[in-house]
C-alpha cells in the first residue's frame, strides 16, 4: 500500500516536476504561485497582443471624447466664468439645480422629450422589427436585395436634406399644395404646424432609419435554426404560427437588449433634427432637453443651469437602463450584462 502511495510521487520527480507540485495529490487546493499567476498574464497579454493594439484606438476615443469630458460635470455646481476657467470660477452647491427646478422651460422640455421619446418607441422601434421579419420572407434574392439597397439610403443623408425633402413635399409651397391649389382645394402646411409636430420627427425618423435597424434583426433571424421551420411547416404550422413561437422567440434578446439601449438614450430625441425646424413651430412645442442645454449653455452663456440640466440627463438614463435591465432579468434574458 505505502509502495503504490508513493509511486506517483517517483513517477513527478522522474518527469522533472517536484512531489508537492501544485497538481500534486498530497496538497489539494494549493493555489498557484504569484509568480506563476504573474506569468501566465503577461503571457495573454502577449498572445492577446494583436487584439489589444486593434482596440487601442477606440479605447483612445472613448477615453479622450466620452470620459474626460465627463469632468466637466463640476460645472453644475460652479458659477463658471469661461475666462476664469475651473479653478477661479465660484461655487454654487445645488443652486444651479434650485433655478433648473424653478425654469417652467425646463419642465416643457422634459415634458416634450419624454412624449416624443414615447411616440417613437411606440411607432418607430416596432418598424424595423416588420420589415426585417418582411424581408426574410422574400423569395427572390434580387428583389430582396433591391429593396434593401433603397431603404437603407435614406440613413446616409444628413437631416438638412432630409428636412429640405419633407419641405418640399409637405411644406406651405410643397408639391402637394401645389397639387390641391391647381385642383381649386385649399392646401395645408404640416411642417409649421405645432400640434403635429411630434408625429412629425417620427415619421423623419422612420423613413431615415427604419430600414438600417433591419440589419441587425435580420441577423437574429439568419441565427435561427432553418429546421426549426421546416419542422413546424411539416406539422401544419401556417405562416403566423411560425412567426410567433420560432421568429419572435429567436429575436427577442436582441429585441429586449435594443429596447434597454434606446431607454437608455430615451432623452436624446435627435438635436439636429429638431433645431432645424424648431423655429418653424416654435420653442414650445420643439424645445427638448438638448436643445434646452444648448440654448442656455452655448447662446445665453449660463453654463451652470445648461450642465445641471445635461447632469440630470445622464442621471435619469442611467436609472432608466438599470430599471430595464432589471425587468430584461425578470424575463429570463441577460440584458446588457449579466446578474
Amino acid at each position: 500500500m505505502a509502495v503504490n502511495q508513493a509511486l506517483p510521487r517517483v513517477l513527478r520527480t522522474f518527469r522533472g516536476r517536484p512531489p508537492d507540485s501544485p497538481d500534486s495529490p498530497e496538497v489539494p487546493g494549493k493555489q498557484p504561485r504569484p509568480a506563476a499567476r504573474a506569468k501566465s498574464f503577461v503571457m495573454r497579454m502577449r498572445q492577446d497582443s494583436p487584439l489589444l493594439l486593434m482596440t487601442a484606438p477606440a479605447v483612445l476615443v472613448l477615453l479622450l471624447f466620452t470620459y474626460i469630458p465627463l469632468l466637466g460635470s463640476v460645472v453644475a455646481f460652479m458659477d463658471y466664468v469661461p475666462f476664469l476657467g475651473f479653478t477661479n470660477s465660484q461655487w454654487v452647491g445645488w443652486n444651479n439645480f434650485t433655478a433648473l427646478f424653478q425654469d417652467n422651460l425646463f419642465w416643457g422640455a422634459l415634458a416634450n422629450t419624454f412624449e416624443i421619446t414615447f411616440l417613437q418607441l411606440l411607432l418607430f422601434f416596432p418598424v424595423p422589427i416588420m420589415l426585417a421579419v418582411l424581408f426574410n420572407s422574400v423569395a427572390m434574392p434580387m428583389v430582396k436585395k433591391f429593396v434593401q439597397s433603397v431603404i437603407y439610403l435614406p440613413h446616409f443623408l444628413s437631416w438638412v436634406i432630409i428636412v429640405a425633402l419633407f419641405q418640399q413635399i409637405l411644406g406651405g409651397g410643397g408639391v402637394i399644395n401645389r397639387i390641391l391649389a391647381t385642383h381649386g382645394m385649399s392646401g395645408f402646411d404640416i411642417m409649421s404646424d405645432p400640434n403635429t409636430f411630434q408625429l412629425l420627427l417620427t415619421s423623419q425618423a422612420v423613413w431615415k432609419d427604419a430600414g438600417w435597424g433591419t440589419i441587425i434583426f435580420l441577423a437574429a433571424i439568419a441565427a435561427i435554426d432553418p429546421q426549426l421551420f421546416e419542422s413546424a411547416a411539416m406539422d401544419g404550422a401556417g405562416a403566423w404560427r411560425r412567426f410567433w413561437h420560432i421568429t419572435l422567440p429567436g429575436m427577442r434578446p436582441i429585441i429586449i437588449l435594443l429596447l434597454i439601449l434606446r431607454l437608455g438614450d430615451a432623452l436624446t430625441v435627435g438635436f439636429e433634427q429638431i433645431l432645424l425646424q424648431r423655429d418653424a413651430v416654435g420653442p414650445n412645442a420643439a424645445e427638448v432637453l438638448d436643445t434646452y442645454v444648448y440654448f442656455n449653455g452655448v447662446v445665453d452663456g449660463n453654463w451652470g443651469v445648461a450642465t445641471a440640466a445635461g447632469l440630470l440627463k445622464g442621471v435619469v438614463s442611467l436609472l432608466l437602463v438599470l430599471a430595464a435591465n432589471k425587468l430584461a432579468h425578470r424575463f429570463g434574458e441577460e440584458g446588457i450584462y449579466r446578474r
